[in-house]
C-alpha cells in the first residue's frame, strides 16, 4: 500500500502514548488522520478526531462514521488504546477483582476486535488497489502476551488474545484482500513510562540486550509505516523490543 495524501488513516488511542506517536507521524507526511479515543482532549489539534470508548460497539461505529464523513473511508487502522492496570491473582487475602480483570478485556482485547472488524467492514467496500490490496489494520499487542509478569495477569490474557487473533482474521479477511498485523512493543518511552523514576527507567532499559535503552515511539511509528507499505506482512505479531524477555517481575 501507498501511503500519501489519498490514504485515510484511523488510530485508536491516538490521544497519548503509541497511538499519539503514530498519529503525529503520519500527519506530518501530509496524511489524513482520524484519532479515536475517549479523552478527546489529549488529540493534536489538526487531527481529526471522534470521541469513543471502544469497548462498545455501537461507540465505535458511531465514531468510525464521523471519521469517513470528512476523510472517507481508511485504508489503514492502527489499533493502540488500551489500559494497563497492575493486580495480583491473590493479593493481601482478597481474589483478583473480578470486574477489573472484565474491564481490561473489555478495553484491550474486545476494544481491538470492535475496532478492527468494523474497519474491516469498512475496507471490504473499497475498490481494490493495483495489487488487489483493500486495507490494512494493525493492532496493538505487547511482549506481556508471552511474558507477562507478576501483576499483568489481566493485561497479559488481554494482549495474549489480541496475538492469538491476528492469523484467523487474516485468514478471514484474505479473499477480501485485507491485511491484518500485530506488533508487540517492549517498554517505550512514553509519557506514562517517563513519569517514572530514573532508577526504573534505566532497570527497564537494561533487560534489553541491544540496545539498551527504552523504545522511542517514533520507532514504533516507523514500524507501522514499514507494515503498511510491504504487502507481504501478513498474519504475523512482529515484537519490537530489543531482544527484551521480561523476567517474572
Amino acid at each position: 500500500m501507498k501511503l500519501d495524501a489519498t490514504t485515510p488513516v484511523v488510530v485508536s488511542g491516538g490521544g497519548s502514548g503509541l497511538g499519539a506517536a503514530v498519529a503525529q507521524y503520519f500527519m506530518a507526511q501530509g496524511i489524513s488522520v482520524g484519532v479515536i479515543d475517549l479523552n478527546v482532549d489529549a488529540v493534536p489539534d489538526n487531527a481529526l478526531c471522534a470521541q469513543a470508548d471502544i469497548s462498545q460497539a455501537d461507540q465505535v461505529s458511531a465514531a468510525l462514521s464521523r471519521l469517513r464523513a470528512e476523510q472517507g473511508q481508511e485504508r489503514l487502522c492502527v489499533n493502540c488504546a488500551g489500559i494497563a492496570p497492575s493486580a495480583k491473582t491473590v493479593s493481601r487475602g482478597a481474589a483478583h477483582d473480578p470486574a477489573l480483570f472484565a474491564k481490561v478485556i473489555q478495553v484491550n482485547l474486545t476494544g481491538t476486535f470492535n475496532v478492527a472488524s468494523q474497519s474491516a467492514l469498512g475496507m471490504s467496500t473499497l475498490d481494490p488497489l493495483d495489487d488487489g490490496e483493500r486495507g490494512v489494520i494493525i493492532n496493538t499487542a505487547s511482549i506481556a502476551a508471552f511474558e507477562g509478569q507478576m501483576g499483568q495477569i489481566a493485561y497479559a490474557a488481554s494482549k495474549g488474545g489480541v496475538a492469538a487473533m491476528t492469523l484467523p482474521m487474516a485468514r478471514d479477511m484474505a479473499k477480501l484482500g485485507v491485511r491484518i498485523m500485530a506488533i508487540a512493543p517492549g517498554v517505550f518511552l512514553t509519557p506514562m513510562v517517563s513519569t517514572m523514576p530514573q532508577e526504573v527507567q534505566d532497570a527497564l532499559a537494561g533487560i534489553s540486550e541491544f540496545p539498551k535503552r527504552l523504545g522511542d515511539p517514533q520507532e514504533f511509528a516507523r514500524l507501522v509505516e514499514t507494515i503498511a507499505t510491504n504487502t507481504m506482512l501478513n498474519g504475523e505479531v512482529i515484537r519490537l523490543d530489543a531482544g527484551t524477555r521480561m523476567q517474572a517481575k
